[in-house]
């Protein structure tokens, strides 16, 4: 499918009404799979994602995963080990979360279970935590390549173990997460010379915490965690602020306001730093209580900004610099070749087909404003590349974006939302 993007064509005067986030989703999934009583969430993110996670952990042994209708998932946890069928398959898509958090997990249940994935899924990296849960003495076979499709058996010993998560964040919180439920509980270190996306290992620290799990994390880069059960509880999720990020972009791109109701006044989502990032490239920023509004008039200044914090902001940050009056340096973001895609080569290539200047650095990227032209933009199976793409449509005429249901992964409806924000639903 090729979208043509739409074009702004009057300043913007829009609510958009964002659901949960991925994130917080899939981390209270597992807990409550884990946990020693039903959980209740409350505006849980329904998407591919999140989907593959539910869909996964029932064939883990979840007793039940329920939308009722009305917002909430309902979820009974896992059945004890050993009332199973001993095999299991998980199909992980190309979900980060679930073929990082789910193999630990897998390994509580004493089953062998088979993680495969969609064919982009099979290059991202795995070894880390596979290494890590070898370590705990569980069996792994992905035939040495460090990637799906792999088997793991356990069942996991508890106790101290080491992971280089340079190239993602995910690899710690899949061993936190599961860590309470093993013997003994377990302490993480981080080994790796950087630690990219540290706000999603605070985040995963606090959803712990909310489950009454006992998490040291007082020392840089090691976590302990003390064995003990998981409460299942009645959980709010909020808004995923990183999906609100091309929205919210767009007033400054096409002028006008957007408003983003349910906005936290306090967070662990790396979403939380957009008010300061578009107001530093131009916009103005104000939240009334949990209203986030963003407004602009066309302007867009460039930046230089490290956002190893939040990199999954670093799209809609580029197809914004493509826009600017001056260059802009993003820097930090090098585990961005590890993602969905790798999405330095895919931004330098998209941005260079519209005539932007983009040039990639050891750890980011260079993006110097040219005049720009119509182009088809690729998205490469990646939902930030596609509203990215939609973003510079709304001031490039001719834009035509591929595959833009992609944004199912995270944002189902992103097509409607779009058109909806510029009235023209």
């Amino acid at each position: 499918m090729i979208w043509p993007a739409p074009t702004a064509d009057a300043p913007l005067d829009a609510v958009v009404q964002v659901p949960g986030s991925k994130s917080l989703t899939n981390r209270h999934l597992v807990l409550a799979a884990l946990a020693d009583g039903p959980t209740v969430l409350r505006g849980a993110l329904a998407s591919r994602d999140t989907d593959l996670m539910a869909a996964a952990l029932v064939e883990l042994g979840a007793q039940d995963m329920t939308w009722p209708g009305d917002g909430t998932l309902r979820v009974a946890p896992l059945r004890e080990p050993g009332s199973q069928t001993p095999d299991a398959q998980v199909d992980c898509g190309l979900a980060g979360t679930v073929m990082r958090f789910l193999p630990p997990v897998a390994a509580l249940t004493g089953r062998t279970v088979r993680f495969d994935g969609d064919a982009q899924a099979r290059v991202r990296p795995m070894s880390p935590v596979l290494t890590a849960l070898r370590a705990l003495d569980v069996h792994v076979d992905d035939d040495g390549r460090g990637t799906l499709p792999f088997t793991v058996r356990g069942p996991a010993r508890g106790g101290n173990v080491d992971v280089d998560a340079s190239a993602s964040s995910q690899f710690v919180s899949g061993l936190l997460l599961a860590a309470a439920r093993m013997p003994g509980g377990l302490t993480v270190r981080h080994t790796g010379a950087t630690l990219p996306s540290l706000p999603h290992i605070a985040m995963t620290v606090a959803v712990l915490r909310d489950a009454g799990v006992d998490v040291d994390d007082s020392r840089p880069e090691i976590w302990q965690v003390r064995p003990g059960p998981i409460a299942g509880r009645d959980v709010h999720i909020e808004p995923d602020l990183s999906n609100a990020a091309p929205f919210l972009a767009a007033a400054m791109v096409a002028g006008g306001t957007v408003r983003v109701p349910g906005w936290p006044a306090a967070t662990t989502q790396p979403g939380a730093m957009l008010p300061e990032l578009l107001e530093a490239m131009g916009g103005r920023a104000e939240l009334d209580g949990d209203v986030l509004t963003v407004s602009g008039d066309g302007t867009v200044h460039g930046i230089d900004i490290d956002l190893r914090a939040a990199s999954e902001l670093a799209p809609t940050v580029a197809a914004l610099a493509a826009l600017a009056d001056s260059p802009t340096r993003l820097r930090g973001i090098a585990h961005m070749r590890g993602h969905e895609t790798d999405r330095l080569a895919a931004l330098a290539t998209e941005l260079g087909r519209i005539g932007t200047q983009a040039e990639q650095t050891a750890d980011g990227l260079v993006i110097t404003p040219r005049p720009l032209r119509p182009a088809v933009w690729q998205t490469y199976h990646d939902h930030r590349m596609a509203t990215a793409g939609a973003l510079v449509g709304l001031r490039v005429p001719g834009v035509e974006v591929v595959d833009v249901e992609t944004t199912r992964k995270t944002l189902p409806g992103f097509v409607g939302m779009w058109t909806a924000m510029l009235g023209r639903a």
